[in-house]
């Protein structure tokens, strides 16, 4: 499945949980770390449990995550409460690194749920290859703005302090084969300034964005659609390679250009994103 944008709820407000996976957003996350309060952790767990076992909440194939907290002892209260609970796909691990990754997948291990790890800090992202090597992570996330605390970093328009981490993020997620979403945009109002980043976290190789707003999440997919040139330009090369397969061609020419294998991996990409907005 596509995720193109995975929307974090305030697990302490269930009326935003319900309506959620009706926002358009392909994982919907709710969230008893960041977003909730520490005096109201408690609450949040049991309003996640209770939505998550409630007969008449269905979210219509959106893939359903619950972000739990990123202490151990915390974790492990999380990790038991939702233990039984029916509508659960996945767990975000908050401050990702190998450590605690392994200590949900062992939790995990004899439920059919996928991890995403969100590597936010800087033993995470040191440890992201091992982390997207463990067998129960379908994910890697990236989360800037808490990396960057951890770093004592300055956060920038431009994102320079954190594009080395950013970078490593993806080539973890593609040698071990799993997904890689890239950090939240905080600015609310600015659109444009969203598509830019989304934009660029997509040539950089990311699948997807992390979001906090319903309104974030259509501009992240129309961000993501290819342009109409460069979907024609993607089947101009896959029909030739085609053609050229009957003539065992390992390298052909399409519009004067030499085509090889990378590109040919770069135009099955193109469409499978057309193909994601369809």
């Amino acid at each position: 499945m596509a995720r193109r944008t995975v929307l974090f709820s305030p697990g302490d407000r269930p009326d935003m949980c319900r309506t959620a996976p009706s926002t358009g957003a392909d994982t919907v996350v709710f969230d008893l770390e960041d977003a909730v309060a520490p005096a109201r952790k408690a609450a949040a767990r049991a309003a996640v449990v209770d939505l998550l076992t409630d007969p008449d909440f269905d979210p219509a194939g959106v893939e359903v995550a619950v972000r739990v907290a990123a202490d151990p002892d915390a974790a492990a209260t999380d990790l038991d409460a939702l233990s039984d609970v029916s509508r659960l796909d996945a767990v975000m691990c908050p401050k990702a690194d190998a450590a605690s990754v392994e200590r949900a997948a062992d939790t995990l291990a004899t439920r059919d749920r996928a991890v995403l790890a969100l590597i936010e800090t800087a033993t995470g992202v040191l440890d992201a290859r091992e982390v997207a090597t463990t067998p129960a992570v379908d994910a890697l996330c990236f989360g800037a703005e808490d990396l960057a605390a951890d770093l004592g970093a300055t956060r920038t328009d431009e994102g320079t302090e954190v594009l080395y981490a950013r970078e490593h993020v993806v080539l973890a997620a593609r040698a071990a084969g799993v997904d890689a979403i890239d950090t939240v945009y905080t600015d609310l109002d600015d659109h444009e300034g969203l598509r830019s980043e989304t934009q660029f976290a997509a040539t950089l190789g990311y699948d997807g964005k992390m979001v906090v707003h319903p309104d974030q999440v259509s501009v992240v997919h129309d961000a993501l659609v290819p342009d109409p040139d460069e979907v024609a330009w993607a089947r101009r090369i896959l029909t030739a390679r085609d053609e050229a397969a009957g003539d065992d061609r390992g390298v052909f020419e399409v519009d004067g250009e030499m085509i090889d294998a990378p590109l040919i991996a770069r135009a099955e990409r193109v469409l499978n994103r057309a193909s994601d907005d369809e």
